[in-house]
């Protein structure tokens, strides 16, 4: 099971910034369901959602790039980590978003998902080691 993923890397590395693109482009198209969860103790929330959605979006772009892949990894790491108040403030208050369910077992699932994300983009912190064929 290890091996589908480890051989589908690149793969995987391409869903997941095509995603940050995606959503990150969401914060601006439709901003309103983003700024619902982010915690009322902050300042500017129409501002963190933009400025996230725009990170998103950088860092999305970035795992695509090789010299900035590393980086932006580590990026995404912080991101999912510094996001993961919004997604608890949805969970605790029970802030309904059109489409996604507000009921506790998907939020029992939703919020551990946090911890995939951060792990998928954890693995690509470390360079990928240039693979040497064999000569025969």
């Amino acid at each position: 099971m290890v091996s589908i993923f480890k051989d589908n890397k690149h793969i995987l590395r391409g869903i997941l910034a095509v995603c940050m693109v995606v959503v990150g482009l969401l914060h601006f198209a439709q901003p309103e369901p983003f700024i619902r969860i982010v915690p009322g103790f902050l300042p500017a929330l129409a501002g963190l959602v933009y400025i996230s959605g725009a990170i998103e979006i950088l860092l999305g772009f970035g795992l695509l790039v090789p010299p900035l892949q590393t980086i932006s990894a580590w990026g995404l790491v912080a991101l999912f980590i510094a996001v993961f108040p919004a997604n608890l403030n949805m969970a605790i208050n029970h802030i309904q978003i059109a489409g996604i369910p507000d009921t506790w077992w998907f939020q029992t699932i939703r919020l551990p998902f946090q911890a995939v994300l951060i792990a998928w983009a954890y693995w690509y912190t470390r360079p990928e080691k240039p693979q040497i064929s064999r000569l025969l």
